[in-house]
Parts: structure tokens; sequence; C-alpha cells
């Protein structure tokens, strides 16, 4: 995240998915309510953090793609809804062996 806030990406051109259990900011995000961590969604000037099986996510110009989750088809549906929603960039970040096989191919 450091070397992208670096490198000039605003915050709010970042979404962060996970696979697997919620980042922690996202937890701690969602202790103030489901209203009130959507709406920082809507208001697109920070990094947003969710889960890659969300629905309400929309497109930004990054994606980073945690897969913290097992390599099974769920985990595959999210990394094709996490390259439809990079505008820019997608990063995935995981074993490569599980990125591989929620892929089906060799990265």
């Amino acid at each position: 995240m450091d070397l992208l806030l670096d490198s000039g990406r605003a915050p709010g051109d970042i979404l962060v998915l996970t696979t697997g259990g919620q980042h922690p900011w996202a937890t701690h995000e969602l202790s103030f309510g489901e209203a009130a961590y959507w709406a920082q969604l809507e208001a697109g000037d920070d990094v947003f953090f969710a889960a890659a099986t969300a629905d309400r996510v929309k497109p930004r110009p990054v994606v980073v793609v945690a897969i913290n989750g097992p390599a099974d088809d769920a985990t595959a549906r999210a990394l094709v809804k996490a390259r439809e929603s990079a505008g820019v960039l997608l990063i995935v970040c995981g074993d490569p062996q599980r990125v591989n096989a929620a892929l089906g191919a060799g990265v």
C-alpha cells in the first residue's frame, strides 16, 4: 500500500479485496455500522477495504486482492470480479500456488 501511495496514487483510487477473512481495517470500519462503512465507498476519498464477495463494491483504478482464503471456486470468481473492477492496475497477493490454483493457470 505504501508503494502505491508513495508513487502518487490517490487513496480513493485504491480498492483492497480479501478472499478469506476481512482485512482488520474493514473489521474496524464495520464496527461503526454498515451504513457508515458503505458511505466511505461512496465518498471515494480513501482506500476502501472489502470482502471480494461483496456485491456493493464499485470499480476503482487500482485493485489489490489478498488471497487469504482457500483456492476454491469462490476465490476464482473473486479474481475474475477483481480483474473486471480494476481500471488500470490489478495486484494479486498471496501464495503463488494458491493463486495459480484459483486461476487454473500458471501466473
